[in-house]
């Protein structure tokens, strides 16, 4: 691993876990790998995007900020694949709901991304690629959310470049069955499919683009329990 420290991560070789768990806020992050890990031990503070290395249950886990929308994640994605042999990503995040039955809470397994981005267009493809999770990571998931009683749907959501739109288009989107929007997933799935690895979004409703129901960043940072422990569930 003569790349690493990479410009973006400060790791040395051997401290990042074969399987990471993603989130866009590196404070959430810090909360849950005090929480749930035991004997965190941080490999990253380069930028503010911090990254702990732990134990959960007797496995090794890594648990490292992603930042917000699709170039973000796509650094360091790209980095966490290709120069520190990871091999699984899980992304632990929030979406906007595109349904009246999805409540604050509930999750979206993403079983696709959609996306307004033009993310896809670097790896030339004669056609339009549709980025799809891990079917192994998707269907344990489920199984683990059935077998728990946790709120969830299993679809497509859509990854936006644009939080604040002049004009937005959500309704088109609901038409197509999408479930959510969020700003990530869809460059993970790419990423993780052209490096032959592994990547399942997991995202919490923090807010309802139809009902207008909310949540604070405060309660995403620490509240989305069941998300984790999902998430934990697959390592």
């Amino acid at each position: 691993m003569a790349n690493v420290p990479t410009p973006h991560i400060d790791a040395r070789e051997g401290e990042i876990a074969k399987t990471v768990l993603m989130a866009g806020d590196p404070l959430r992050v810090k909360f849950m790998a005090e929480k749930y890990l035991e004997n965190p031990v941080q490999f990253n503070s380069t930028r503010g995007m911090l990254g702990y290395t732990g134990l959960w249950k007797g496995k090794r886990v890594s648990m490292m900020g992603h930042g917000m929308g699709i170039p973000s994640i796509a650094i360091y994605s790209y980095e966490l694949l290709h120069f520190y042999g990871v091999d699984t990503l899980i992304r632990i995040g929030s979406a906007g709901a595109m349904r009246e039955d999805l409540k604050i809470g509930d999750l979206i397994l993403a079983e696709g991304a959609c996306t307004d981005s033009a993310y896809a267009a670097q790896f030339e493809l004669p056609g339009t690629f549709a980025p799809i999770a891990d079917f192994g990571l998707l269907r344990a998931a489920a199984a683990y959310c059935e077998a728990n009683g946790i709120r969830h749907k299993v679809g497509n959501v859509v990854s936006s470049d644009v939080f604040y739109s002049d004009h937005p288009q959500a309704d088109k989107w609901i038409k197509m069955g999408v479930l959510g929007v969020e700003m990530e997933a869809a460059a993970l799935y790419m990423n993780a499919a052209r490096a032959g690895a592994r990547a399942l979004a997991l995202l919490s409703i923090s807010d309802n683009l139809l009902t207008g129901e909310v949540t604070s960043a405060e309660h995403r940072r620490t509240a989305f329990t069941q998300m984790v422990e999902t998430a934990l569930s697959l390592v």
